[in-house]
C-alpha cells in the first residue's frame, strides 16, 4: 500500500474516534445540564425587583459574594465574562441592593430602570415579566455573526419544543 493511503486511513480513524468521543461527552454534558436545570427549577421563586444596571463582567469584578468566588470553579470560568445585573429587591424586611447573575438568553431582553417580577433561583435570574403591565420590547437591529446566528437558532428550537 502506498504511504499516502496509510496516512489517510490513520487520519480517518483518528477523526472517527474523536467524533465518537465527542458524541459521548456531549450526551454526558446534556444529562448533567438537565439535572442542574431541574435543581434550578425546584429552587425557583418569584421576586419583585428593580433593575438598576446590567453588564457583562468577569466574576472577580462583579461584586458577587465571597462564597461564589471560593467555589470550585474551573480556571476558564473565572476568566469568562458573565451577564450580571445590579438589582434592588423589594421584600418584606425592606429593600436591599444585590448583584445577581442573569441567564444569558434573557440578558439582552432584561429592561434597565424598570420594575419587574423575576424568577430567581439563589443568585441566578432565570426569567422575568413586567410588574405593571406589558414591557415594551424594543426591536433591535438584527445582530450579525455566527454566535448571534447560533443563539437565534437555539431560541427557535426551544420555541418549537
Amino acid at each position: 500500500m502506498p504511504t499516502v493511503t496509510i496516512v489517510l486511513i490513520v487520519v480517518a480513524v483518528v477523526l472517527l474516534g474523536g467524533l465518537i468521543a465527542f458524541y459521548f461527552l456531549g450526551k454526558r454534558a446534556d444529562k448533567k445540564r438537565d439535572e442542574q436545570q431541574a435543581q434550578l427549577d425546584a429552587m425557583a421563586q418569584t421576586v419583585s425587583m428593580l433593575v438598576i444596571d446590567k453588564k457583562r463582567m468577569h466574576l472577580k469584578d462583579a461584586g458577587l459574594p465571597q462564597a461564589v468566588m471560593e467555589a470550585k470553579l474551573p480556571w476558564y470560568a473565572k476568566a469568562t465574562k458573565v451577564p450580571v445585573a445590579k438589582v434592588k429587591l423589594n421584600g418584606p424586611g425592606g429593600s436591599q441592593i444585590m448583584t445577581m447573575i442573569v441567564e444569558a438568553e434573557i440578558f439582552d431582553d432584561l429592561p434597565v430602570k424598570k420594575e419587574i417580577k423575576a424568577t430567581v433561583s439563589g443568585l441566578y435570574i432565570t426569567g422575568f415579566r413586567g410588574n405593571h403591565g406589558q414591557l415594551k420590547v424594543e426591536q433591535q437591529k438584527k445582530k450579525r455573526g455566527i454566535r448571534a446566528w447560533a443563539l437565534r437558532k437555539q431560541k427557535e428550537l426551544k420555541g418549537q419544543q
